[in-house]
């Protein structure tokens, strides 16, 4: 039984394992199953890197606290986050993957990094 590439559906030499003829082939494959399938999709995505980014460069040791205008000033959009986290105590976390924010008194952001 012979093989073929799933991205060219050329022959397969080698390994009988094999899915691919070719690195080349594996990535462009991998790119088109991965790739955001509409503008809606690829707009929202760059919403929550810009995001994580400002987290990550305001945060970089795992807690600090910010003001809501610094965020803003950097391009943060407050709609756009990947979950929440609502602790015993009543606090409510938005997270952006393991990066978030708790909303304090005075417009005052603490950022926290989860462990994971």
């Amino acid at each position: 039984m012979t093989k073929t590439c799933l991205e060219c559906e050329e022959k397969i030499v080698g390994r009988e394992d094999k899915k691919f003829c070719s690195d080349g082939c594996r990535n462009a494959y991998n790119n088109k199953m991965n790739k955001d399938s509409t503008n809606f999709m690829r707009n929202i995505n760059n919403k929550l890197r810009k995001n994580y980014r400002i987290l990550i460069e305001l945060n970089p040791d795992g807690k600090s606290k910010t003001t809501r205008a610094k965020l803003l000033s950097k391009g943060f959009d407050f709609e756009f986050f990947t979950n929440i986290l609502r602790t015993k105590t009543g606090n409510t976390y938005y997270f952006l993957y393991d990066q978030g924010y708790l909303v304090l008194d005075n417009e005052y952001y603490m950022l926290v990094k989860k462990d994971i």
